[in-house]
């Protein structure tokens, strides 16, 4: 500086390097307390469920050995489950004889479903559903990762997985069976968890509703399921190609309590690390609240339809309908194509007859197959019109209830939108899986003409039973709102009863509990206007009170 120059201050701060930006939170910064309150708001789904499968899996022992007592009985049960591809594909083959081999056979497929059911929904709950309703917004405001919400979600499935391995390990070895073959039963059921929590985490990124990503991940299993029945149907040792590419064929696979294949657990470990890494490349490159799959933008203007509550409805819910449709009509073509082979049964098992007939009546082994058949379509058919009555529940709580209600559209005329589309959707999904059926089975045995008509019919008998269990819907949505989860508790006890019961022998008071348990056991049983007249009345008044309360209690 020449003398006599007078310094400014401002020439210090002119040479200083520019401030650096604040970095943002560390990707898994906030894990932690994110998963300390998921698992707080799951305090009672995730107990829920997994002491009711762990517990059921683990009180098997004591049934088989009630019912199979000796090991020529269960000799001759496993002889000729093997021998028929019809029970095969309901249940898979058994391949030991013990009275672990009998419980692996029976809930190792059964288990790992509802293990991944669980994950689906943990995981979809606490990423895809917390973006849809703002909370994620207003939580990643926070010190909180990219990363960190998927992160606990998965972590909160994998301890849900975790704990139920160990209680069906722990349940099964206590009980008397050979610890190895119980921690072998433990991890097929956990592991298929997890694996569809990394599934989930996926269409969690890839839709843009909790519901989408739910269907898709459904759809996923749905078709693991049907991949293996049909594998399964095909050969008596599980070997064929279509049960290899399932994973729930590989539950089977690891053989529990029959010489274990520990090495089949890399096929988990091989699906699962991509699926989860694959979610966190997807969760990396979208927005907060955004997805791979957006809607299509809609017209300028609305048509005419939307005018109304029911074309609203409509509007919300035809997809899901559309999906339940098709996946009804691949399974009812599945199941109808391998009815036919149900009356051949190697040495005419006594036992295998008494299973067929308590599921199905004591009418023919195939009228009772197909009976069988139908009567799994309408348990299934009431998670799609449960699911379709509490889309209230979820408008309501979703704030999206208001705006519509703040108009001039009535409660119960907004309401009926909905349960109209849950009512005739139940009629419509269970037509499509009998029409499947009947169809399928009916060019089988070169009889189509002959074949369709009993079969639709014994399908869409199960719509009594389905409303039945949609009036408690109804009835729990508008007197117990913060009670609607609970309703899901009452139908998966309805469909254990019908999937469990007929197997392990349950008294008669006990399957009488469930609504299918008083229909006739069509085609081929006897029918009589009492059971559908008594179902359809119940189903009225357990809808008439339940709106009756909706009217008069608060929104929201």
């Amino acid at each position: 500086m020449p003398y006599g120059t007078t310094r400014r201050p401002s020439d210090d701060r002119d040479r200083r390097p520019p401030p650096r930006r604040a970095a943002g939170p560390r990707p898994l910064a906030g894990t932690g307390a994110l998963l300390r309150l998921a698992l707080r708001r799951d305090r009672v789904l995730i107990p829920a469920w997994v002491l009711a499968l762990g517990l059921t899996v683990a009180s098997m022992g004591s049934a088989f050995e009630a019912l199979y007592g000796t090991a020529a009985a269960r000799a001759a049960l496993a002889g000729s489950m093997n021998a028929n591809g019809s029970m095969r594909a309901l249940y898979g083959p058994v391949f030991g004889d013990s009275l672990g081999g009998l419980i692996a056979w029976r809930m190792a497929g059964f288990g790992a479903v509802l293990a991944a059911v669980m994950s689906l929904l943990i995981v979809v709950r606490h990423t895809r559903e917390e973006e849809e309703t703002g909370r994620q917004e207003l939580l990643s405001a926070a010190m909180v990762g990219r990363r960190a919400p998927l992160t606990a979600a998965l972590l909160t499935a994998l301890l849900a997985d975790a704990v139920l391995a160990a209680l069906i390990a722990a349940g099964l070895a206590a009980s008397g069976r050979p610890t190895t073959g119980s921690l072998a039963l433990g991890l097929a059921i956990g592991c298929t968890g997890v694996l569809f929590a990394g599934l989930a985490a996926i269409a969690a990124q890839l839709t843009e509703s909790a519901r989408m990503a739910k269907g898709l991940t459904g759809a996923v299993l749905g078709l693991a399921f049907a991949l293996r029945a049909a594998g399964d149907a095909a050969t008596a040792d599980s070997s064929s190609p279509l049960t290899w590419v399932s994973p729930i064929g590989w539950s089977e696979h690891l053989r529990p309590y029959a010489g274990e294949r520990w090495w089949v657990l890399l096929l988990f470990a091989a699906a699962t690390a991509p699926a989860v890494c694959a979610s966190y490349a997807l969760t990396a490159r979208r927005d907060l609240g955004m997805s791979f799959l957006p809607a299509r933008p809609g017209p300028a203007a609305a048509p005419r339809s939307l005018a109304g509550p029911f074309g609203l409805a409509w509007r919300l819910q035809r997809t899901t309908l559309a999906g339940w449709s098709a996946g009804f009509l691949c399974a009812g073509g599945i199941f109808g194509g391998i009815a036919k082979g149900a009356a051949d049964l190697v040495g005419g098992s006594q036992q295998t007859r008494e299973i067929f007939e308590r599921m199905g009546g004591q009418q023919g082994l195939t009228d009772a197959f197909l009976a069988t058949m139908a009567g799994l379509l309408g348990m299934v058919a009431s998670l799609y019109a449960t699911g379709a009555v509490l889309r209230l529940r979820g408008e309501e709580t979703g704030d999206r209830a208001e705006p519509v209600l703040a108009g001039a559209v009535g409660r119960l005329r907004w309401a009926a939108g909905h349960l109209v589309i849950a009512y005739a959707g139940t009629a419509v999904v269970l037509a499509c899986g009998g029409l499947a059926l009947g169809v399928s089975y009916g060019l089988s045995v070169g009889d189509l003409g002959g074949q369709l008509g009993p079969v639709l019919a014994a399908a869409l008998a199960q719509v009594p039973a389905v409303w039945t269990l949609t009036g408690v819907a109804v009835l729990v949505f508008g007197l117990l709102p913060k009670a609607t989860p609970a309703v899901w508790a009452v139908v998966g006890g309805c469909l254990a009863l019908g999937w469990l019961g007929p197997s392990l022998r349950f008294p008669q008071w006990a399957m009488n509990l469930s609504p299918y348990g008083q229909l006739p056991k069509l085609p081929g049983a006897e029918a009589t206007a009492a059971p559908f007249v008594w179902l359809l009345a119940l189903s009225a008044l357990f809808a008439a009170a339940g709106l009756a309360g909706f009217r008069r209690r608060d929104i929201g």
